[in-house]
């Protein structure tokens, strides 16, 4: 019998927290089939992620159906190539973590029943984990090709995806405050529909990141919904509409004549917007970390900004994810899982996949 999606499964705490050295980590919240083996201190032994790309291309967005399809093909393939290419096996994983909240449900179920099936086959403790979490422990993260991060709680955290944009005040491990989110769209979903708006393809956010690089961001004066209200929400809808609006006052050659500026435009006020916000939350706090993370943090003008602000002050420190550690992906659910692991925490059976983050998993 599985556990309903809206409720939390038991927690069960055990002994034996200093034995978890290396974790499996199982993320497939949405189209990213990703498998990972991460260390307790945030290296990541291996990370390997499929995407669907093509699969989703010609929908110009994520089909959910086609989404768990093709989970389901490729994450057992995924994870022999996993422990083929780092010489690993069974016998050094002391746990498994997997994302089981928040994400598209189908999706989410191939990767908890693969968990909780290799679990019972090999003997292995697990957890679930939630996306967000993981998102915003990402910075956390180093391998081969990166030192050591610096990064140390509290902090605060800007996660900003296709499917989140929310501002944390993060005190530790299990300990997140909701500071502000999104009242509608998410910037990277925004930046989406922006895309498949022009015609530019899936996916969309990162066709207009290259495509602003040869515009100017002042042509179009788009709103930035919210910029003066008092609380530390977020709003994309009304932007996205201004552009709708814009675009079908314009005839199809003035659009493909101006296309680099349109996209320059909304672009700025997406990122401006996040960055108001973000400042604002940084003062109100009086924390000098910043964590900025989740898919649109590999967007080039909202880490310019970010550098800007950095030089701008002489005292704010912003921590980012590399690249490759951005989008989603297994690295960072397995950084969740084994500290959670760490502390005695443990996932039942009846763990089952959530649509949304569970209430008591931040404070508000």
């Amino acid at each position: 019998m599985g556990q309903k999606g809206g409720k939390k499964a038991k927690i069960v705490k055990m002994t034996g927290a200093d034995d978890f050295h290396h974790v499996l980590a199982i993320e497939t919240s949405c189209d990213d089939t990703s498998l990972a083996i991460v260390r307790a201190d945030g290296f990541v032994v291996g990370c390997l992620t499929a995407n669907q790309d093509l699969a989703h291309r010609p929908f110009g967005g994520v089909v959910p159906e086609i989404a768990s399809r093709n989970h389901t093909l490729q994450i057992l393939p995924l994870l022999e190539e996993l422990f083929s290419r780092t010489s690993w096996s069974w016998q050094k994983i002391d746990g498994i973590a997997v994302t089981n909240r928040p994400g598209l449900i189908g999706s989410l179920l191939v990767g908890v029943v693969t968990a909780k099936t290799l679990a019972l086959v090999y003997n292995k403790p697990f957890i679930g984990v939630n996306h967000q979490e993981a998102h915003l422990l990402a910075p956390f993260l180093w391998d081969s090709d990166m030192s050591q991060s610096q990064l140390k709680f509290p902090y605060l955290g800007l996660t900003v995806s296709g499917g989140h944009t929310h501002l944390f005040h993060v005190r530790g491990i299990g300990h997140y405050e909701l500071l502000g989110r999104t009242v509608d769209d998410a910037a990277g979903e925004a930046l989406d529909k922006f895309a498949k708006l022009l015609g530019l393809g899936f996916p969309g956010g990162a066709k207009v990141d290259e495509m602003a690089k040869r515009g100017d961001a002042k042509k179009f004066a788009f709103p930035r919904t919210m910029k003066g209200s008092a609380d530390l929400n977020f709003s994309f809808s009304g932007l996205k509409a201004a552009a709708v609006r814009r675009i079908e006052s314009m005839s199809p050659s003035e659009v493909a004549d101006q296309l680099a500026d349109l996209c320059a435009s909304f672009q700025e006020a997406v990122t401006e917007s996040l960055m108001v916000k973000l400042k604002s939350a940084q003062t109100t706090l009086g924390l000098n970390r910043v964590v900025i993370t989740g898919g649109v943090c590999a967007n080039s003008r909202l880490r310019a900004m970010a550098a800007h602000w950095v030089e701008e002050s002489g005292r704010i420190e912003i921590f980012m994810p590399a690249l490759k550690y951005c989008t989603d992906n297994a690295a960072m659910v397995g950084l969740a899982g084994i500290w959670r692991l760490a502390r005695g925490e443990r996932s039942g059976q009846t763990l089952a996949p959530s649509a949304a983050s569970f209430p008591e998993d931040f404070q508000v």
